[in-house]
């Protein structure tokens, strides 16, 4: 199976990964476009839905109330800390374009009903993780200090010809309080657009053994196995990463042969 999808540009809702449809059971991915002034209504069904901004700003309007000019960039590459908002399951919603927006939308199915949350830019936490050469800048906006309670959401901006989630690590196996079940979804974005990283994905056993050339708005589905990613030289490497399980958080165990690279 190609685990690697693409999505084409397009006005109104795309969904890209979608339950049934892709190699996932828990997780959802779709990209909202629209330009000024257009508007698009949306329904969460059983599912809880983070809208990611990548580009622009909206207003959201829900049960009689709104979120006003959420966003905080023309694209991805112009502020690390992502302004989003969370709505719960069984909810209607619409979605009013102040300028050209581009949203990723991220949701997984749950049996509780929350409640809706606008996450600003001083939600969001970064940290630097790993060393040259598998340096990464990581931002976390959904997780266990928001309303979600499966969703786990951030976005990755790799130093130029590093890896990145290196050592090679997976989250396929019950073994807590070490590693959970839990899919996963990375979301490319490359400045300048020609760029391109390889996404590397396989099992112990070699079973699965993929490497992927994946490009701007392209896509890698991580239903088990372990994964890691390279970034080339010359390009500015941005990937938003979202999971979904058993758990919400980060439990997870690294390829037991290069464990020893820290």
């Amino acid at each position: 199976m190609n685990f690697k999808k693409t999505y084409v540009p397009a006005k109104g809702y795309t969904p890209i990964c979608k339950i049934g449809q892709c190699s996932l059971k828990k997780l959802e991915f779709g990209i909202i476009e629209l330009d000024a002034g257009e508007k698009l209504p949306f329904d969460t069904e059983d599912r809880e839905v983070a809208f990611i901004m990548l580009e622009g700003h909206c207003n959201v309007f829900f049960d009689g109330e709104r979120y006003e000019n959420v966003g905080n960039r023309a694209n991805v590459f112009e502020n690390r800390k992502a302004e989003s908002f969370y709505m719960p399951r069984e909810q209607h919603l619409e979605i009013e374009a102040i300028d050209h927006i581009k949203i990723a939308v991220c949701g997984t199915p749950v049996k509780e009903k929350t409640a809706p949350q606008v996450l600003r830019e001083d939600h969001v936490v970064l940290k630097m993780l790993g060393r040259v050469p598998f340096q990464r800048e990581t931002s976390f906006i959904i997780d266990g200090n928001s309303n979600a309670k499966v969703l786990t959401i951030g976005e990755a901006y790799c130093t130029e010809g590093n890896w990145a989630g290196f050592p090679p690590h997976k989250h396929d196996e019950d073994n807590m309080p070490t590693e959970c079940i839990a899919e996963e979804i990375y979301y490319f974005l490359f400045d300048p657009k020609q760029g391109f990283a390889v996404q590397c994905l396989y099992t112990a056993d070699g079973s699965l053994d993929e490497a992927y050339r994946v490009k701007n708005d392209e896509l890698v589905e991580f239903p088990y196995g372990y994964h890691t990613t390279v970034s080339t030289p010359g390009y500015q490497t941005y990937f938003l990463w979202l999971m979904a399980g058993d758990y919400q958080g980060f439990n997870r165990s690294n390829d037991p042969e290069h464990d020893w690279v820290k």
